[in-house]
């Protein structure tokens, strides 16, 4: 026992005649991939068990309920709860409109717009999820790789470039009497749009995913340092794009549009995202043992079984899909799928068996409050989305930032 622990206190010392500690392996050497990472779940912690996890998923989806409701409610013309409901449940009977009712407002107007913003919060939770569990870093979002830059120039180059773009724009932003679900399979609408950025979101990914893997391997730094500098790239080039618009209105539009926007929401805009968002929620839900395995680190993850190179494929795949057909319907809302992940691990841990469908709920609740305080702040006025996003999610941006930096120092 003796020997032992002299044995124990020479390793911990270090070499002998150094009185210095070797330096710490546990950090993966540089341009690897293979260390744990911070998001890792944390095997000290209990996790939740599956009646707790259930009772939140129900407690969201009430408060859900609640927001949906609030949403279709107020605005410039405030409607009762109960008037509210009679005329979804008359509607959902295949009841016609009644003349000098709400019907209007209610089911044209902002039933879509509640729902968009639902949808689009739920997907941009769970892009933020998947992506933050691709590259093991929890300030990691579509926006940190790119993607969100690519879908945002492939949208913006179909409204200005393309043809029909300015009927396809009537639609998405309801400047015109274009829209609706005719209009929003345009070129420039919703189908169009949604092909667009998801070229654009996949030619990003394209770009960053060779030169992350230059000179062989896959560093998670190098795959963010790329995203990074393509992006601003992509950004550059979507804003030289807009400047060309040449029409005052149209180039006002897309620069509303680039800061985010749910004022264009139709029947017809909610087509894609009610497939795709349900779609990508059941594809990453079936991997999440592997987006587990896949956060403790490459060898980790193999060593279990799980190939890393056609999973960390297919996630590049999800997202740009999910990020695409997002970004056509709303434009670019920035820190939701950074603020929603680190949000439900902080209730439920890091296992994404529960934390994917908290995820997208919890995003559905926080864009569709958003959305309402958008839409009532300023008598008048609407603020784009992604301002009202930026301002809540910088400060959490700060905020995880200097504790990933207090942990280092």
């Amino acid at each position: 026992m003796g020997r032992l622990v002299a044995g124990r206190a020479r390793t911990d010392a270090g070499p002998a005649g150094t009185g210095a500690r070797p330096a710490r392996t546990d950090a993966s050497p540089a341009g690897t991939a293979s260390g744990p990472t911070d998001e890792a779940p944390d095997p000290t912690r209990t996790p939740p068990s599956p009646a707790h996890t259930l009772w939140i998923a129900v407690g969201l989806l009430l408060a859900l309920l609640v927001a949906l409701t609030a949403a279709v409610s107020l605005g410039a013309t405030d409607i009762a709860p109960g008037e509210v409901w009679s005329v979804v449940f008359r509607r959902l009977g295949g009841e016609p409109p009644r003349p000098g009712t709400d019907d209007l407002i209610v089911w044209q107007l902002r039933v879509p717009r509640a729902l968009l913003a639902a949808l689009v919060g739920a997907g941009l939770g769970l892009v933020g999820t998947a992506t933050q569990a691709l590259v093991r870093n929890p300030l990691a979002d579509p926006y940190l790789l790119g993607i969100s830059n690519g879908a945002s120039l492939g949208a913006v180059a179909a409204m200005v470039l393309g043809a029909g773009a300015m009927a396809g724009m009537d639609g998405l932003f309801g400047t015109g009497g274009a829209g609706g679900a005719g209009g929003a399979f345009g070129l420039g609408g919703g189908l169009g749009l949604s092909l667009a950025a998801f070229a654009g979101a996949l030619t990003a990914f394209a770009l960053v995913w060779t030169l992350a893997r230059r000179g062989g391997g896959f560093a998670p730094l190098r795959l963010v340092l790329a995203g990074v500098g393509i992006g601003q790239f992509l950004a550059g080039f979507t804003s030289y794009l807009v400047l060309q618009a040449g029409d005052e209105q149209q180039t006002r539009g897309v620069l509303f549009w680039l800061m985010g926007s749910l004022g264009g929401a139709t029947w017809g805009t909610l087509a894609l995202p009610v497939l795709a968002v349900p779609a990508g929620l059941l594809v990453l839900q079936a991997r999440a043992r592997a987006l587990n395995a896949l956060t403790m680190g490459d060898e980790t993850a193999a060593s279990v079984g799980v190939d890393v190179v056609r999973l960390r494929r297919l996630l590049f795949v999800v997202t740009s899909l999910l990020t695409g057909v997002l970004v056509a319907v709303s434009g670019a809302i920035a820190f939701v799928g950074l603020m929603v992940p680190h949000l439900c691990r902080l209730i439920v841990g890091g296992d994404h068996r529960r934390l994917l469908p908290l995820a997208a709920l919890t995003g559905a609740l926080l864009l569709v409050v958003v959305d309402i305080v958008c839409r009532t702040a300023m008598d008048g006025q609407e603020l784009p989305v992604g301002v009202v996003t930026a301002l809540i999610g910088a400060p959490v941006l700060l905020y995880v930032l200097d504790r990933r930096l207090g942990v280092g120092a």
